[in-house]
This record gives C-alpha cells, structure tokens and sequence, in this order.
C-alpha cells in the first residue's frame, strides 16, 4: 500500500504534515508492507499554481492509494474519493509518527481541524465565508 502525505519540507519521515494540503511544496510517499514502512520517496509538487483536481491526479499518478493529511476541503475530498483514493483528515505530527500510528490503527486525529484552519485564515486576513458543516 502506498501513503501520500503534504509535508512541510522535504526531509521525509522527519518532516511534518503540512497543515495546508494545498499549499503543501512536497509530498511524502511512503510504501508500506506487511505492517512496515519499505520505501520512502520525498515528490516536490510539479505546479505553484493549480485547479481542482491537479493534486488528486498528482497523487493518483504516483499510485497512492491513501492520503493522511491535516485539513484538505471538501471538494478535494470528493475528487480522491472518485479516482478510489481513501483520505484521512486531522492527521498532525511527524510524517514517521503518523504512518507508525497508521499502520498499527492507532492514529489519533485532530477533530477540530477544521475550526483551527478557519482560525488561521481569519488571522491570515483571508474573509472568506465558509460553511460550518
């Protein structure tokens, strides 16, 4: 199974999620097999720029089949879930961490994701109106 994750930086399993899977310069994806990480391979995001769906297909393209990431928006979600891709939101910390906690079904999530990036982009100065769902 291969796990794509935003990272922070691109130091791999040392880095952290990023908390704008959007915004993210690298992703982190890791093969995982019989229970253990087997390969890590650290992909600068080829765009600065992109449109609804270019993310998905990026990671669709390095055949992941999971995304773990902090927060990421609905129609994102929508897009990875139509090209079979399972996404898990709220996942904070160290990319090592994550995948251990992962692969071991001892992932703690952030539910409160989406209030804490609403929070940063009010801070931000974005005045973007959003839907509390």
């Amino acid at each position: 199974m291969r796990i794509a994750i935003p990272a922070e930086d691109d130091k791999g399993l040392e880095s952290n999620v990023s908390a704008h899977f959007g915004r993210a310069k690298y992703f982190v994806f890791i093969d995982v097999e019989n229970g253990k990480i087997k390969n890590t391979e650290v992909v600068e995001v080829p765009f600065d720029k992109h449109g609804p769906g270019d993310l998905p297909n990026f990671i669709k393209e390095h055949d992941s089949k999971v995304v773990l990431a902090y927060g990421m928006g609905r129609r994102a979600i929508e897009y990875f879930n139509n090209l079979g891709i399972e996404v898990i939101t709220g996942a904070h910390g160290k990319i090592k961490d994550i995948v251990e906690a992962f692969i071991h079904q001892v992932l703690e999530i952030d539910p409160y994701w989406k209030k804490k990036i609403e929070e940063d982009k009010k801070r931000e100065g974005h005045h973007e109106h959003s839907s509390h769902s």
